[in-house]
């Protein structure tokens, strides 16, 4: 799950700070989230697939489909 953050935030071209706001979470959790030093609750995951408008299922590795199922 953590190159997976990376790799979307890096796509996305956002910094740990601005998903981290938007997630209404500090910086620091964020950044244990890419380190894997802590795992986030499901209410974070979601926000954190919704700034980067990808499945939660891709941003967990269950799927390397990023498209959310409409």
């Amino acid at each position: 799950m953590a190159e997976r953050l990376k790799q979307c935030r890096a796509e996305k071209g956002f910094t740990q700070r601005e998903v981290a706001i938007y997630c209404d979470i500090t910086e620091k959790a964020y950044q244990n989230y890419e380190l894997m030093t802590r795992e986030p609750k499901v209410e974070v995951l979601l926000r954190i697939a919704e700034v980067f408008q990808v499945s939660l299922d891709y941003l967990v590795g269950r799927t390397d489909e990023k498209e959310v199922n409409k």
